[in-house]
């Protein structure tokens, strides 16, 4: 897994260093979604919380970072792209 998982994914108009370092939990995330995978196995697996114990966390961090990596899906890729 990349660096640890923050509460709550950047919600800022540019790519930021936790993005470039998080973007293979992006990509498992959206790879979930689009399988239909219920966000608590997504949770478990890719962010390595347990929605049982803390589902209010689990869930919030699920709900930030996979809002994150459809926005990087959607507009955020453009930085990627002028800084590679």
């Amino acid at each position: 897994m990349s660096e640890k998982i923050a509460d709550i994914a950047p919600n800022t108009a540019h790519v930021t260093d936790y993005d470039r370092a998080h973007v293979d939990v992006y990509l498992r995330l959206l790879d979930a979604a689009k399988e239909g995978a219920p966000w608590e196995e997504a949770a478990r697996i890719v962010l390595a919380l347990d929605p049982v114990r803390e589902p209010e966390r689990a869930r919030r961090v699920y709900d930030s970072h996979l809002a994150r990596a459809r926005w990087l899906t959607a507009e955020g890729y453009r930085d990627f792209l002028r800084n590679a």
